[in-house]
């Protein structure tokens, strides 16, 4: 379960915002096989000047069209992994409109006990949920 958040700045539409988190949503579920309801995003916009992303030094610019995504997820992925979910996720925004160089990814892992879906219980520790893609589907 990735709890992303994508920061932009105002002048989208509202209709575009669904887009851009249909997008990163769909690239993880695809790339890592979580259930379709695992969808928990916060959007937010910023008024100009309050994101900065320059381009750490590659020689790029970025312009004010920046889409800056960060997820919280479970560990235990492969780099590998992650290698293709950044670039899922760069596909399916370049399909809503977004430019390469405006993709902006960090990628934070915790563990079991870093969740609780309600109730003040960590469903994850406790057994309540399976963690996606470290431990198996029950048998039935």
């Amino acid at each position: 379960m990735p709890l992303v958040r994508i920061d932009v700045n105002t002048g989208r539409s509202p209709e575009h915002l669904a887009a851009l988190s249909r997008a990163v949503h769909d690239a993880i579920v695809d790339g890592y096989g979580i259930p379709p309801r695992d969808y928990f995003h916060v959007l937010t916009e910023h008024a100009p000047g309050q994101i900065v992303a320059q381009d750490a030094g590659l020689g790029f610019d970025r312009s004010a069209d920046v889409v800056m995504i960060q997820i919280f997820t479970q560990a235990g992925r492969t780099e590998r992994a992650r290698h293709d979910l950044f670039a899922g996720i760069a596909a399916r925004l370049a399909d809503v409109g977004v430019a390469g160089e405006d993709v902006f990814i960090g990628y934070v892992e915790n563990g079991p006990s870093d969740w609780s879906f309600g109730f003040g219980r960590a469903q994850y520790a406790t057994g309540e949920l399976r963690v996606p893609g470290v431990t198996p589907e029950p048998t039935v």
